[in-house]
């Protein structure tokens, strides 16, 4: 028998820990996601920033060995630029990779004015992408936003940043400063930001309930401290409980693995962290085939 590798060795200990079942030794995420069982519910995707210092070329080769299919990509490197030409490119090369983009962004909105706002839903419309993961808006330009999701038919799901964020802290403060506008104005939870500050993630999934567009996924070793992520898994997050709560409010979007960490050289926990979450909707009697 070969070896076993470093990376065949972090998936399968993410494996055992997700389920507490499955055998420590020899599987691939390959194998994991080929699992009998269900299709999962849960739609497992990721966030292009994650490889921010790599290409798009390299993101692409990343993504087919993680066997992930599903991208919320950012305008970082040449992932998918502005520029209608470079961007066309972005989409063509994707396309002809199986890679599908569920999500833009985040993408922020600095000012209050229609031709900056219009700028990036025709981004979004160019690419086919039907949720805009917004950063940090402003509550006065919350209704010109809904002006222009009224207009093209694009979600916006605002994304909450933490204790940081004055504005938008928690999914909680999201949901408020929308509850009256239209259902297409919703949120992005970003999970670890979300537990900083002192919101209960499964409690926010299920208020949040329709309005929940997107997810953000990553795992803290310390639900105070920013700079304590770690690969999924390993860190305090409730894996399995989040899971339950987006089955329980029929989440029809994705989960995009976010992980921040470790910028020039994050496939190890990248890895690490799809095994777990592959490995947890596996012990919940799903397969995650894609």
């Amino acid at each position: 028998m070969s070896k076993p590798t470093r990376r065949a060795f972090l998936q399968s200990a993410a494996i055992a820990a997700a389920t507490g079942a499955l055998p420590s030794h020899g599987l691939t995420l390959a194998q994991l996601t080929q699992a009998a069982g269900a299709p999962s519910p849960v739609r497992l995707g990721l966030a292009s920033y994650t490889f921010r210092n790599f290409t798009r070329a390299q993101l692409i080769d990343f993504m087919k060995e993680l066997h992930v299919t599903g991208l919320n990509a950012k305008d970082a490197k040449d992932h998918l630029p502005m520029a209608p030409d470079e961007e066309a490119n972005a989409l063509a090369g994707y396309a002809a990779a199986g890679i599908h983009l569920h999500a833009a962004g985040a993408i922020y909105f600095p000012k209050d004015d229609d031709d900056d706002i219009r700028a990036k839903f025709e981004y979004a419309k160019r690419a086919g992408i039907q949720v805009i993961v917004a950063g940090d808006p402003a509550l006065a330009t919350l209704p010109r936003m809904e002006k222009f999701v009224r207009e093209y038919d694009i979600r916006i799901a605002i994304h909450n940043h933490g204790p940081e964020d004055k504005i938008f802290p928690s999914p909680l403060d999201v949901l408020k400063a929308v509850k009256e506008m239209d259902p297409r104005m919703g949120c992005c939870i970003d999970v670890g930001h979300c537990v900083r500050a002192g919101t209960d993630v499964i409690q926010a999934i299920h208020a949040a309930g329709p309005r929940l567009f997107n997810m953000h996924m990553k795992d803290l070793a310390s639900f105070d401290e920013k700079e304590s992520q770690v690969a999924v898994g390993e860190g305090r997050m409730p894996i399995r409980g989040i899971f339950e709560a987006l089955i329980q409010i029929k989440y029809p979007g994705w989960v995009d693995l976010e992980y921040e960490i470790h910028p020039d050289d994050p496939m190890p926990g990248v890895i690490e962290s799809f095994a777990y979450m592959r490995g947890a909707l596996a012990g919940m009697g799903y397969s995650t085939a894609t």
